[in-house]
């Protein structure tokens, strides 16, 4: 008997070990993004087949689901019927129901039906995203496939999003981007279960949207001079007489057919109408706006400070604003208007003679507080429209409008402040949701704005922070990621920077907080980057990028190499020198020691095999590493490198002049003095050296080299000039330097700066290292 129950427990426990391990092999085949709140798997699979009927109660889910069917008639060559009647199996039902949230729904598969439920069209397009997300990848082909079993797991799925506000805003100004790609866009937020697009429409670059009352925004606002083959903050100041030819707009015909594509997508879409300042657009056009009527063209590029703004004590101002409003408000049924709001210089405002009157007469204390009256004059308008306001953290300053929504951007503690005085608040910080930073090795990427945002620091974004109190929280409606179009050209480019990390952004706002894990998300993103990769999207693949750190011990002149990249425990291998790197190559596991000139070569793996791009990079040791360095000018306090040794210390800069490698000299030239601490024979320097014209770095015009047995007297050994050059580009470059071969132990090598910035302003000479041999 008791032999008879010892066998009953073992075959139990092995029936419950098989249970689990067939959940485990389910779960690893559901790979959903933004994971679903809760999800329950059972046993089997529902097969579609000509045969499934699809049974609708109601018209709210007809046009998604109508969209679905078409979708999969295309590759299956199925045309599944809907039916009015419940069938008794092999059905696919969508229900309506008002015990499931507003965008929640419920998916239930069995081996006999599924099942769909939901309040609103919201819910049923949000479930049939997932429903595409549970079937073969072939779903989201353009054309008929065969041999595929249409099959999805036996599951129950109950989801519904965390935040209400899910948003994406697109930069139209910088760069412009026309109706068509706006319409994919909109596809790829609804996929991604987003439902917000803001449009940024007005900006100093730029005038994007066709106001009727005003036809010079669009005939002169929307253009400018090209000068795209200059870095953005290097572009000359353009004559108001120059006729602008780069630009485009969005007529009123465009932007309905975008909302009206939009609503069907479940997507709001939010126009911003930039104010005071970002504006010389329209400035350009309409000179009557500024405080002094002095006529502007256009700018090409950046522009800092931003004083030509709206002036706030004409009431022609408020009336031409009023007048686009108005426009605005018969194209745009969202709730919001963004009114921008931020980095207005107001120096024209402190010597207006209308803006001063204005303070006068209404009050005020200083120019702070007139930019307070102009943002709540606004609002009171947009709010007697019955719309709401939207506004960047600065129009905290001077004193929030009544009922104003506050967008944080520089980080979150002005959407904290805004929500403790019972404001609603959307989050948007620099750190976590601007997607116009670079997203991996910036010797890798295609330039972008001079700050990091890999995909992982994006999954680390939480709209409420764990030290707001639940009365603070409710006001915190969600989150916006940004896309600003500075260095952002074309549409490929455009979705390069979006995806993944818009999937990430997806989760962060979608999913509970309790439920995100990010060694479970990047599993699930491999699933979505074969979706991308089927739908034709330019999606990034810097996570599988490997970035190398280094360290230097200049007693024993090593080199420690480490190696990683974004993913958790990833197969790194490498080699060193100018082997294959395949399946025979060394696994990472610790920092790799190198004494010599060496070539190392690395990859993350996958099923034995390389991924992504190669890192390859060649450690070269030269004859000055360690050796005493003195400068005749000391470098800037701000960029010092890696200390008093950092340009004989083997490790190279990046692209990034942040990574604490470089050695910077404001204004004068770098002339430094190297001791080899004997008489050596050296036939070369090189000098390495950044350029980024836009940050106002420029390569050296002329470097020379002399040397010196004594250190007193020198004797030229050679020079290199090379004239200025207008470069767009982000650029490394080694300058070298060859002569015969010559003994000598000191080393004076000159690099001198450009000192006058062709777009005035001052010079920045960076160098990372200099190369004896």
């Amino acid at each position: 008997m008791k032999k008879q129950n010892h066998f009953l427990i073992l075959v139990a426990v092995l029936l419950c070990n098989f249970i689990v391990a067939q959940n485990s092999l389910r779960k690893t085949t559901i790979q959903i993004i933004p994971k679903p709140t809760e999800v329950i798997f059972a046993e089997g699979s529902f097969a579609i087949s000509a045969k499934t009927k699809v049974y609708l109660t109601d018209t709210i889910s007809k046009r998604s689901v109508q969209e679905f069917l078409d979708t999969f008639k295309t590759v299956s060559n199925m045309q599944l019927q809907i039916v009015s009647k419940r069938p008794k199996k092999n059905y696919i039902a969508f229900i309506v129901s008002n015990n499931v949230s507003e965008e929640g729904y419920e998916l239930k598969a069995t081996p006999k039906n599924i099942t769909i439920t939901a309040q609103t069209s919201r819910g049923f397009m949000y479930a049939i995203g997932t429903l595409r997300q549970l079937l073969p990848m072939a779903i989201e082909k353009q054309s008929k496939q065969t041999g595929v079993k249409w099959e999805i797991p036996a599951v129950s799925i109950k989801d519904e999003p965390r935040y209400q506000q899910r948003g994406l805003m697109l930069d139209l100004c910088r760069h412009f981007f026309n109706k068509e790609y706006i319409l994919k866009t909109i596809d790829r937020l609804a996929m991604h279960k987003m439902n917000v697009l803001r449009l940024h429409m007005v900006d100093d670059q730029g005038w994007r949207m066709e106001v009727k009352k005003y036809p010079k925004l669009t005939e002169i606002g929307a253009w400018r001079v090209n000068q795209e083959d200059k870095a953005w903050n290097s572009r000359a100041k353009n004559d108001p007489n120059d006729k602008g030819t780069y630009g485009g707009y969005l007529s009123q015909s465009d932007l309905k057919e975008i909302v009206q594509y939009a609503h069907f997508k479940n997507v709001e879409i939010i126009p911003e109408i930039e104010m005071p300042a970002h504006v010389s657009s329209a400035i350009a056009a309409y000179p009557h706006l500024s405080c002094f009527n002095k006529p502007i063209g256009v700018p090409s590029g950046g522009v800092w400070p931003i004083t030509d703004i709206f002036c706030a004590g004409k009431e022609s101002t408020f009336e031409f604003l009023e007048d686009v409003i108005d426009e605005v408000i018969t194209i745009f049924p969202s709730q919001y208007i963004h009114i921008g709001g931020d980095e207005a210089a107001k120096d024209n405002w402190k010597i207006c003679p209308h803006c001063q009157k204005r303070i006068q007469e209404e009050g005020l204390k200083d120019v702070n507080e007139l930019q307070s009256y102009f943002v709540k004059r606004i609002e009171k308008y947009i709010n007697s429209k019955g719309k709401k306001m939207i506004g960047w953290d600065e129009i905290i300053d001077g004193g929030l409008p009544p009922e104003a929504t506050v967008m944080s951007w520089r980080g979150t503690k002005g959407g904290i402040e805004a929500a403790e005085q019972q404001h609603d608040v959307i989050m948007t910080p620099e750190s976590h949701c601007y997607f116009n930073f670079y997203q991996g090795p910036q010797n890798e990427e295609p330039v972008a704005f001079n700050a990091f945002l890999p995909l992982h620091t994006v999954y680390e974004f939480d709209p409420i922070a764990d030290a707001m109190t639940p009365e603070v929280s409710k006001h915190i409606l969600g989150g916006h990621a940004n896309l600003w179009a500075e260095h952002i050209d074309s549409e490929s480019l455009s979705e390069y920077m979006l995806f993944p990390r818009l999937a990430a952004m997806s989760e962060v706002l979608w999913s509970t907080k309790e439920s995100r894990n990010w060694v479970d998300f990047t599993t699930r993103l491999e699933k979505m980057l074969q979706r991308y990769d089927i739908l034709g999207i330019n999606y990034a693949k810097s996570a599988y990028l490997i970035t190398p750190t280094s360290r230097v011990d200049l007693t024993t002149k090593k080199v420690m190499i480490g190696l990683q990249n974004e993913f958790p425990s990833p197969d790194i291998r490498y080699v060193l020198g100018n082997q294959p790197l395949d399946s025979k190559a060394i696994p990472y596991q610790e920092p790799i020691q190198i004494d010599k000139t060496t070539i190392i070569q690395a990859s993350l793996f996958k099923d034995n095999k390389p991924i992504g791009k190669i890192f390859k990079d060649t450690i070269v040791f030269h004859k000055a590493v360690g050796s005493n360095i003195e400068f005749q000018t000391p470098f800037n306090e701000n960029y010092k490198g890696d200390g008093n040794l950092s340009l004989v210390n083997i490790i190279r800069g990046t692209k990034n002049f942040h990574d604490g490698q470089w050695q910077a000299w404001l204004r004068d030239d770098m002339e430094a003095v190297i001791d080899l601490g004997s008489k050596r024979e050296i036939n070369s320097v090189t000098l390495g050296s950044l350029e980024s014209q836009g940050s106002g770095i420029y390569f050296p015009t002329e470097i020379s080299v002399y040397g010196s047995l004594d250190g007193k007297k020198y004797e030229p050994l050679g020079t290199i000039e090379r004239a200025f050059t207008p470069n767009v580009n982000v650029d490394l470059n080694d300058f070298k330097i060859q002569w015969k071969p010559t003994s000598t132990r000191y080393i004076k090598v000159i690099a001198k700066n450009l000192r006058k910035n062709p777009e005035g302003g001052d010079t920045w000479l960076f160098v990372d290292e200099i190369i004896v041999n």
